[in-house]
């Protein structure tokens, strides 16, 4: 199983026995130089289950496109991974998902105007981007651990800037749960790979007009505080797994 840790969530790696750590400039996958982003693999089990973890990504809002945004994706693809997970941290449009909750992603809204695919012919069917059968195993594991776990649809959407109230409404007219600045892109590159998904949101903040200002180390403080919480489900998952 691969997975991709996102902003504050690199935490989780503490609960892999490790076989070995490379970093990304060893692998040739482009590195993020946004904090709370590793920037590197890390091969090891959990729970039995061999785990390919990409601690970090890139963004479009670096300066970066598409097939670079989706490469470690496309790394995990050649090493044989069939399933992966994928983490973010957000921020909740939805007044009953709360700061420091999970949200578990059954669908997205791409608005970042890219695609991993562009350059040929490549109509993957998008109707089912999270597997159904990964989300029920999840939802299961959390029921058994009294996770509270949600479940709704996450936007997609360039950045860097936050967003402005304005579009936070429009967001959530459009039927957003959360929004965040990642995850979509490798979602599709996964699907095109034939890769099942499962994705994750740490929600991190209240979207712009619900609170206060948004800045990025709140964003870390409570995605490090969650991560126990996520960390805790995975190795629930991947034990009934075996």
């Amino acid at each position: 199983m691969g997975l991709v840790l996102g902003s504050g969530l690199s935490g989780f790696t503490q609960r892999v026995e490790v076989a070995a750590r490379v970093p990304y400039r060893e692998l040739a996958l482009p590195q993020s130089g946004v904090p709370g982003h590793d920037g590197e693999m890390v091969l090891g089990t959990v729970g039995g289950t061999r785990v390919a973890i990409l601690s970090g990504r890139v963004h479009l809002y670096e300066g970066r496109g598409a097939k670079e945004a989706t490469a470690g994706v496309r790394l995990l693809g050649a090493l044989g991974v069939r399933q992966v997970i994928l983490t973010n941290a957000a921020g909740t449009l939805n007044e009953a998902f709360r700061p420091g909750e999970w949200m578990m992603l059954t669908d997205h809204l791409n608005l970042t105007g890219e695609s991993p695919l562009t350059g040929g012919p490549n109509f993957v069917d998008m109707s089912e981007v999270y597997t159904l059968s990964l989300r029920a195993r999840f939802i299961a594991g959390a029921a058994a651990q009294a996770v509270r776990l949600h479940t709704g649809v996450y936007a997609g959407l360039r950045g860097p800037q936050y967003e402005t109230p304005a579009e936070i409404r429009m967001l959530r007219a459009l039927g957003a749960d959360a929004v965040g600045m990642s995850t979509v892109l490798e979602a599709i590159q996964a699907r095109a790979l034939g890769m099942e998904v499962a994705a994750f949101s740490c929600l991190t903040n209240w979207a712009a007009g619900m609170d206060g200002p948004l800045n990025h180390a709140e964003v870390m403080e409570v995605g490090a505080e969650a991560s126990g919480v996520l960390a805790d489900l995975l190795e629930e998952v991947l034990r009934v797994k075996n």
